[in-house]
């Protein structure tokens, strides 16, 4: 049985709570889930004890944000099962705060255009750690403005390509630096969904610098971009995980938990990883 570890709670950008997200995964006979919340690892902890009680098995996780200097995108780092992750609170509250600068004035400069509040938007944020565009939008259902999260609304506002988007970029530390922040908590550093932010050209330099493994099965990638990624992740023994990214109603297609997963056989690459390297280490020196 593989295991979905790639789900958002409403401790970030999703729109459940943590035990309707480890319910629904029972119910839907998913046993094994990773909560990966954007900077807050809040919900791996309380997920845990949630899901021993539901018989689900919750992993630690948290999905990192990055800013690939370079090339002006977001890249996005999940750690997996670190043995330390208090060391990571102190980065999760920086990029939080980051977060929170930018998303202040995309809250005003929406607030301008339409006639929503700051309060409203605030409101439909109660729960999670920041506001992200989801609750923007969520107001803006709410006054009538737009009849969906992701549509003309949407793209006029938080389409790069757009000339009347409202975004304001969070900065955040490099992708090098999360890898680092990851493994000196005793993580596991992947790299979360390559084709969603184009991260192809900053895979290459990553997998130089040490990333430990590539998030190959997920919504944004096709057959021919899991195919792509399964031979790098091959040549160079890094491993393979999957997930739904799971957002419940904050998704821009349906899409529910476990309808992306990671294989059995890589999942427990992933679980005897750690030991597996420092085997390695070992028998070296």
């Amino acid at each position: 049985m593989g295991a979905d570890l790639h789900c958002h709670t409403r401790l970030s950008d999703g729109s459940m709570g943590i035990d309707d997200l480890i319910i629904l995964a029972k119910n839907r006979g998913v046993k094994k889930i990773a909560i990966t919340d954007h900077d807050c690892q809040a919900a791996s902890v309380r997920g845990r004890l949630i899901g021993d009680r539901h018989g689900v098995t919750v992993y630690q996780g948290v999905e990192l944000s990055a800013t690939d200097s370079k090339r002006g995108r977001q890249a996005h780092i999940l750690g997996y099962l670190t043995e330390a992750p208090d060391r990571l609170e102190g980065l999760c509250r920086r990029n939080l705060e980051a977060r929170k600068r930018a998303s202040q004035h995309m809250i005003v400069r929406a607030a301008r255009r339409y006639p929503t509040t700051a309060e409203l938007i605030l409101k439909c944020a109660t729960g999670s750690t920041n506001v992200y565009e989801q609750h923007i939008m969520h107001a803006l259902m709410e006054c009538g403005v737009a009849d969906k999260i992701y549509g003309s609304v949407y793209e006029e506002l938080f389409s790069p390509e757009s000339e009347d988007n409202i975004i304001v970029n969070a900065r955040f530390p490099e992708p090098t630096e999360i890898i680092d922040a990851i493994h000196e908590a005793g993580g596991i550093a992947v790299l979360a969904h390559p084709a969603l932010f184009d991260s192809f050209d900053l895979l290459d330099e990553l997998i130089e610098y040490g990333l430990d493994g590539i998030e190959v099965w997920h919504p944004q990638c096709d057959e021919e971009c899991q195919n792509y990624l399964k031979t790098l992740a091959e040549k160079h023994d890094l491993l393979m995980t999957g997930g739904s990214d799971f957002h419940g109603m904050y998704t821009k297609s349906p899409i529910s938990i476990g309808s992306l997963k990671t294989p059995p056989e890589h999942l427990r690459r992933l679980l005897t990883y750690k030991a597996r390297k420092r085997r390695a280490e070992a028998e070296q020196n």
